[in-house]
């Protein structure tokens, strides 16, 4: 595996080979090592990435990584408590505010989802996500990024829990990114210097 191999893993400034995304951007770099793929916990975390996913959805993950702080600021730190709180004057406060992504149908969602998640119990958002994480033991270390899949029969389930629940903007390539970002599966190429060693 060299380098120049499409889609392997690539040797950063650092000398550690990465992902090649991890190296298409500096924000990328702390993202990639520090979170991505790392098992993320709570209702609120979990809530969390389920936003800045559905706001993702159909842009690049650098725009919503950019603008992560703006994203935190806008919606009270993604406390479901809270941001069940908002108002209609919140939701216009959130469709004029520049530091994230102004889509009135995420903003809906992400209130809405809120809503719904303030009546469940705690723990059960976070039981709910990590009851579809995969047995590792039946997957292998991708080795290309041809071999990561955007789908898995795993997200599918998850998605279609999530909606019969009455979440919104959580479709399975959603739930599959979702997956991936919370360390439900860890697709960290297998040369990777971030993959979970056994």
């Amino acid at each position: 595996m060299t380098d120049t191999a499409a889609g392997t893993a690539r040797t950063g400034p650092d000398g550690a080979r990465r992902c090649p995304w991890a190296l298409s951007a500096p924000e990328y770099v702390a993202y990639h090592d520090e979170e991505w793929g790392r098992p993320v916990h709570g209702d609120d975390a979990l809530y969390e990435r389920l936003s800045l996913e559905a706001f993702q959805s159909g842009l690049s993950w650098i725009t919503i990584l950019r603008r992560r702080p703006g994203f935190r600021a806008a919606f009270a730190g993604f406390r479901i408590a809270e941001v069940a709180r908002f108002t209609d004057a919140d939701r216009a406060r959130l469709l004029a505010d520049t530091g994230i992504i102004r889509n009135r149908a995420k903003v809906d969602a992400t209130l809405a989802n809120a809503r719904v998640l303030a009546a469940w119990s705690p723990g059960e958002l976070d039981d709910l996500i990590w009851s579809h994480a995969p047995d590792p033991a039946t997957r292998s270390a991708p080795r290309t990024l041809a071999d990561v899949p955007a789908v898995t029969e795993q997200s599918t389930a998850l998605s279609k829990a999530l909606k019969k629940r009455g979440l919104r903007f959580v479709g399975p390539t959603t739930a599959y990114a979702l997956m991936q970002a919370c360390g439900l599966v860890d697709d960290h190429l297998a040369d990777c210097v971030a993959r979970r060693r056994p």
